[in-house]
């Protein structure tokens, strides 16, 4: 079998291990202290996390979305995919390594959608944009540190705490869509949505397109 190569590694603000960029053939990984975050071949839920929310908002025009964790670009290309010429798309990520990788070595397993028009690219946190403008979004999709249970920096949590649900919700136009994968379920994270005034579903999708592999949460919570 061919052996695991380190391609890079990137601190993480906030957080001790960092991040690393592995590879194996056509395998791409990236991983912090020994744990696996996200993998080329398993990217199932990540589609879904985009699928499902566009689905919801797609007969407006001149959408704007927002999300939160580039990872491998999958999320955002299934978005672009579901998305009109006219969209416009914001991604933010904490880890300017990150989006030199999907520049380097990860943008063609996703269709390189970070060269597309209607995509830009901030460098900072999630929680910063969101904080910055009301009703500036249709949706905010976020893919950031394995859920709501924090694993990598728990600067994390005060997107999924009550005050940071509460600003989601503010900076959400009506009938807009709060979109947020984990990987497990959180009973407590649902009540605090609903706490926060979000009409939420809970879905559970596979990691794998094929339907396959391990079971994933997404809340669509939705601004009345």
């Amino acid at each position: 079998m061919i052996p695991w190569e380190e391609i890079d590694r990137a601190n993480v603000p906030g957080h001790e291990g960092g991040v690393t960029l592995m590879k194996r053939g056509s395998e791409f990984s990236i991983r912090t202290a020994g744990t696996e975050l996200m993998n080329s071949r398993v990217h199932g839920s990540e589609d879904a996390l985009a699928q499902l929310t566009c689905s919801r908002i797609k007969q407006k025009s001149d959408l704007r979305i927002l999300i939160g964790g580039l990872g491998m670009g999958y999320t955002l290309a299934a978005a672009l995919e579901q998305s009109r010429p006219d969209t416009c798309i914001i991604v933010s990520e904490l880890i300017p390594a990150v989006v030199r990788w999907n520049r380097e070595y990860l943008g063609h397993l996703s269709g390189v959608p970070l060269d597309d028009p209607r995509v830009s690219v901030k460098e900072e946190d999630v929680a910063k944009i969101i904080r910055r403008k009301k009703s500036a979004w249709d949706a905010i999709l976020l893919d950031v540190d394995n859920g709501p249970a924090g694993l990598t920096r728990t600067a994390n949590d005060r997107l999924y705490s009550r005050p940071g649900l509460e600003s989601s919700f503010l900076a959400l136009r009506p009938k807009g869509i709060l979109a947020v994968w984990s990987s497990k379920p959180d009973e407590a994270f649902t009540r605090r949505l609903k706490q926060c005034g979000f009409k939420a579903q809970t879905v559970t999708v596979r990691a794998r397109k094929s339907g396959k592999g391990s079971r994933h949460t997404i809340w669509l919570a939705e601004k009345p």
